[in-house]
């Protein structure tokens, strides 16, 4: 087990994690709703912890066996319900406790639509964005983007998309190499999420509604082919063994 790659990927992806913070400070400035500030130290908090985790093995570069990459994603899933959980304990709106926090985050990103926050309607549009932002992160996986971004950074990213992809998708290849997979992968989602707040927009919605709405649906939607290509892959796995 190479642990020291393991941390080295683990702070390189809380890095990137930690941008996803400055979209909210932009709606947040442009409504003037007031709440820019728990985002803005989530992301100084978030860089500082995943600089302190990557710099001391900056220099420890190995291709990743498959169980490696197992490890950093289950790691990257537990680290990512904390971090994630970060902007709601610092907000003044809404009050939650820590347990509150990370139950609101991981319902975020594992796209479950759970929630335990009263009065959405009266949220900042700050934190209304966010919460439909890290839905939509993680209906395509967080990982998959670090997929297509992380070889960039000299780290091999298909150990990470067999240990996170669900069904057939990691097995089969939809472009000869990983990462343009990966970025296919993306691509599509963003396509859909587009045609869909469009949509949306169309159908009466304001643009904020309809952006927050597209990000929900897309993820619903990605999350719940995820669902069946795996089940599906099951069942048939279940059938061959019984002919």
């Amino acid at each position: 087990m190479n642990l020291a790659v393991v941390q080295r990927i683990l702070g390189l992806l809380l890095l990137l994690f930690s941008l996803t913070m400055l979209p909210p400070i932009v709606v947040a400035v442009y409504y003037h709703d007031g709440n820019w500030q728990p985002f803005f130290d989530a992301f100084v908090a978030l860089l500082l912890v995943g600089a302190a985790i990557w710099w001391p093995v900056r220099r420890k570069v190995r291709e990743l066996r498959l169980r490696d990459g197992f490890l950093v994603v289950a790691l990257f899933w537990v680290v990512l319900g904390v971090a994630g959980a970060t902007p709601f304990l610092l907000s003044a709106q809404p009050v939650l406790s820590v347990t509150d926090a990370v139950f609101e985050a991981v319902s975020g990103f594992t796209t479950t639509g759970a929630t335990v926050i009263i009065g959405l309607d009266a949220l900042p549009p700050s934190v209304l964005y966010y919460r439909s932002q890290i839905q939509w992160l993680g209906g395509i996986g967080l990982v998959v983007l670090a997929v297509a971004l992380l070889p960039m950074l000299g780290v091999g990213g298909m150990q990470l998309l067999r240990a996170e992809a669900p069904g057939p998708v990691k097995d089969a290849k939809l472009t000869p190499r990983i990462t343009e997979t990966a970025k296919a992968l993306w691509l599509i989602y963003v396509v859909m999420t587009a045609a869909c707040g469009f949509a949306y927009w169309l159908a009466g919605m304001t643009p904020f509604d309809a952006l927050n709405h597209s990000f929900t649906t897309a993820a619903t939607c990605s999350a719940e082919v995820g669902k069946a290509t795996t089940l599906g892959r099951f069942l048939a796995i279940v059938n061959a063994s019984h002919s």
